[in-house]
């Protein structure tokens, strides 16, 4: 099987499924008001990101993966958003995370701090960030001047090789019936030109710079807040360490399988993440070492596949929500209107 073909299919397949399974995750929330903590809220905000990723930045992976011809800012984009979509991930992880250290610390006055407005202000705001630096080279930190004399040096290079032909068919004895067929036997740069001087061919790497994804998208916006999170899960699980010691309270207590989720979460990011941050820092680090195309693709679809794992992980660790998960998709999914969620421990009866 050709390897592009096979690379559109699963990401086809994983778009359905990414659409499909965060659709679900969304409808859960809105159906079930019992579960509207924060916490799943802000959840729900990263499923709407992986939505996002499902519906917009999958298919726009495979429109870049094609090397097709198109206008410079046009592949800019395409190539942008998906940037948008992961840095709203990371900061909604990070916001994730204080919340749940809120929730330990100050269990008393962690109702007065954290409001509902409060909460969609920072989600807001993790938007802003996400937007201007997803869109940043849009702004200009892009590759536009090396773009188009790509575009202009693969037009010449066309135009030579089509030279010969012109000469030979002036050489010809009929060669001014062919001059008034075929004007402008003289090449000219600008006349040969097929294509406007802003095509060229669009691919990922094209129209960013390396320094771009490996100092600025990799070092500053995802390590240094990944380094942000480990810290906060650190101090957490040092605090409920040390309230098992002093004999929690059983509220304080169940908070614990909550932050294991979540640092599950981080840790299936990093996982989805890093090797396609590696590649690229192996690019700028070694210009002359040739990577396997297979080996792009692979990491693409990982990077990709986070966003499938995300609501697994959550519906399998919170058994609520994945019980409620559960009974939306029998119901209107599978159109079982009869199937029930029983409150834990509770039998048979609805």
């Amino acid at each position: 099987m050709d390897l592009h073909f096979a690379f559109v299919l699963l990401e086809g397949l994983l778009a359905v499924a990414v659409v499909g399974t965060n659709l679900l995750v969304c409808a859960t929330l809105g159906l079930h008001r019992r579960l509207r903590s924060v916490t799943n809220c802000l959840v729900g905000c990263l499923a709407l990101a992986d939505l996002g990723v499902g519906a917009l930045a999958i298919p726009f992976s495979v429109v870049l993966s094609m090397d097709l011809s198109l206008c410079f800012y046009t592949c800019l984009f395409l190539a942008c958003f998906p940037l948008v979509t992961t840095q709203f991930s990371v900061l909604l992880l990070l916001l994730i995370a204080l919340n749940a250290h809120l929730k330990i610390r100050l269990p008393r006055s962690y109702a007065m701090h954290v409001r509902r407005g409060r909460v969609l202000g920072a989600v807001g705001l993790c938007w802003l960030l996400s937007l201007l630096i997803g869109l940043s080279p849009m702004m200009g930190w892009n590759r536009q001047g090396q773009y188009v004399e790509r575009n202009q040096s693969q037009a010449m290079s066309l135009a030579v090789e089509r030279a010969p032909l012109r000469l030979i068919a002036h050489d010809q004895p009929y060669g001014g019936f062919l001059s008034k067929v075929l004007p402008g036997a003289r090449w000219t740069p600008h006349a040969s030109q097929p294509h406007d001087p802003h095509l060229g061919r669009c691919s990922f790497i094209s129209v960013f710079a390396p320094e771009y994804l490996v100092y600025f998208i990799f070092f500053a916006c995802t390590l240094l807040p990944l380094g942000a999170l480990l810290g906060i899960y650190a101090d957490l699980f040092r605090l409920v360490r040390g309230h098992f010691r002093a004999g929690a309270q059983a509220a304080k207590r169940r908070e614990l399988p909550m932050a294991r989720t979540l640092l599950l979460l981080l840790s299936i990011f990093c996982g989805c993440w890093i090797p396609l941050h590696v590649l690229y820092c192996v690019r700028l680090l070694c210009p002359g070492c040739r990577s396997s195309e297979a080996l792009d693709r692979l990491a693409v679809l990982l990077s990709h596949l986070n966003s499938l794992a995300n609501p697994l992980v959550y519906a399998l660790r919170k058994k609520d929500f994945g019980r409620a998960l559960r009974s939306v998709f029998l119901r209107y999914v599978l159109c079982c209107h009869r199937a029930k969620v029983h409150p834990q421990g509770q039998g048979g009866r609805p």
